[in-house]
């Protein structure tokens, strides 16, 4: 078992733990790393004061997937969230019930989209039939999921009586489905991240033993509004070049996956009321789509000056471990899409800052090398002293925390997606493929990126060479050692990570004997 860090044997207290996650945040869109537009003042004084993680990327996308690995701990091979609506199965562990055995209650505002274990329910339970379920062992203070009535109520308290469903998303002037950069009819202290950060921040103030808080933001998740000053903080024009192939057709014509894929893309998921295939925008809807974006960062990152003031007026900033992150990332205009899922760097790169006061040893400190959303609750479970009930596939990242480079750290990205369509048989159909066969698992590092299909032709990038993903080197010659490396590399990896929770036990005439790496 870990050893507790400074803060629990200077104070005698374990710490506070804030787990913030802003969903659908792309991880270049910070002005630490260097963004050439976006301005995020409040995460980069979190990275100043902590450690930023500059190659951090989702286990699996889209939300449901990609929050079971940030729970669990688990890769989607092993967790086998596979899509939104996928149950999370009920043996796992995570990190809402292992601070529940540390002695927290841990509690929720916002969501954790965790579709619940069916088998022991009755078949009546309302709750079979949402996706939007809490992770098993939150406390949930503010929920807010995807329909927001919880946010629209409260804005009706506060005098916008035409607050009765998400058409408030809808900017003033403008028609339903218009992408257009005036303001909605709420203003910046009325946001849903304002809503939240406040609800946190009443709760905080009622708190007097060590707490642990996750506060699930809905943004920058589309849809794509947001209020003054924000709206026009950025111009269309903004921002570094599209990484994308001349034409959408060019792009399609890339790999059968894009293909099918991009056509289903709707302007309804990114534009409230829009209706139609997103293939209509052109290059200057997404540009001014991405401006829209932007401001949507950074009304988050204002809400985040407001929390950690709050947690300095309460005397908790020097005894609270906070992390903060996304679930996964978004296109935004790469490739010609919106949205997340496949293969693409773009929607699986997200942000991770951690400021551990009981490690001062990684203050401003940068790390290059690979980590995972896997890695958030090894983490949180060797900083609280705490061993996961099951096998964990990611690793800790406390040694990065305390300024040092851990021994045989892995070398390379892994993520999975799986397109299944179950409900419906909509991708099984179109390949003629099995469920088990639509979905494709990636390993990238930072010459070589290999994208593998079960059903389907892979993709190998040159990254040095050919960073916006476009020429697909897989069948050629040349390059034929290279991708059976890294097919052999990926497929080590699989085999490395199958379950090992008994795996490290062996039954001898002395009884068991664990020896867990």
């Amino acid at each position: 078992m870990p050893n507790p860090t400074s803060i629990e044997r200077g104070s005698g207290k374990r710490p506070n733990v804030l787990l913030i996650s802003a969903d659908q945040w792309r991880g270049d869109c910070l002005s630490a790393v260097g963004h050439p537009t976006v301005k995020t003042p409040n995460v980069d004084a979190l990275a100043d004061d902590g450690v930023l993680f500059r190659r951090h990327f989702a286990g699996a996308a889209p939300c449901s997937p990609a929050r079971a690995t940030l729970y669990t701990g688990l890769y989607q091979m092993n967790h086998r969230v596979c899509r939104n609506g996928s149950p999370l199965d009920a043996r796992f562990d995570n990190l809402a019930l292992a601070a529940r055995r540390a002695g927290y209650d841990p509690t929720l505002f916002g969501y954790t989209d965790t579709a619940p274990d069916p088998r022991g329910m009755d078949p009546n339970d309302p709750h079979l039939t949402t996706y939007e379920g809490v992770l098993p062992g939150f406390s949930a203070r503010q929920l807010l999921p995807e329909h927001e009535k919880q946010w629209l109520s409260w804005l009706r308290k506060r005098g916008h009586s035409q607050a009765l469903s998400r058409d408030i998303h809808i900017p003033v002037g403008a028609k339903p489905g218009e992408i257009s950069n005036a303001a909605p009819a709420y203003s910046k202290d009325e946001t849903q991240t304002a809503f939240l950060a406040g609800e946190f921040i009443r709760w905080l103030g009622e708190q007097d033993e060590p707490w642990f808080a996750h506060v699930s933001f809905l943004r920058p998740h589309p849809p794509f509004s947001v209020p003054e000053p924000y709206n026009l903080m950025f111009a269309a024009g903004d921002g570094p070049a599209f990484a994308r192939a001349a034409d959408r057709q060019a792009e399609q014509a890339a790999h059968p996956f894009l293909a099918f894929a991009m056509p289903l893309i709707g302007k309804g998921g990114f534009v409230h009321g829009g209706e139609g295939p997103a293939s209509e925008w052109t290059s200057a809807d997404f540009a001014a789509i991405r401006a829209i974006y932007y401001g949507m960062i950074a009304e988050v990152d204002a809400q985040l000056g407001r929390i950690w003031q709050a947690l300095r007026d309460a005397g908790a900033w020097d005894d609270t471990l906070i992390v903060f992150t996304s679930d996964h990332a978004e296109m935004m205009g790469d490739h010609w899409m919106l949205g997340k899922g496949g293969f693409f760097d773009s929607s699986y790169h997200i942000p991770l800052v951690i400021r551990d006061p009981g490690q001062p040893g990684g203050m401003g400190k940068e790390v290059q090398r690979f980590t995972s959303a896997a890695d958030i609750f090894p983490t949180l479970c060797d900083r609280l002293g705490l061993v996961p009930d099951n096998h964990l596939d990611g690793e800790t990242l406390i040694p990065f925390l305390e300024g040092a480079e851990p021994e045989n750290w892995r070398d390379a990205a892994f993520w999975e997606f799986d397109f299944r369509d179950i409900a419906k048989g909509g991708a099984e159909r179109h390949f003629g493929l099995r469920s088990n066969a639509c979905n494709l698992a990636v390993i990238r590092d930072e010459n070589f990126k290999y994208v593998h299909f079960a059903g389907l032709p892979p993709l190998l990038f040159d990254l040095a060479n050919d960073p916006m993903e476009l020429i697909n080197l897989a069948d050629d010659p040349e390059y034929a050692a290279t991708r059976l490396a890294y097919a052999e590399k990926l497929l080590s990896l699989r085999a490395q990570h199958l379950d090992q929770t008994l795996a490290y036990t062996e039954l001898t005439e002395k009884g068991p004997v664990s020896r867990r790496p």
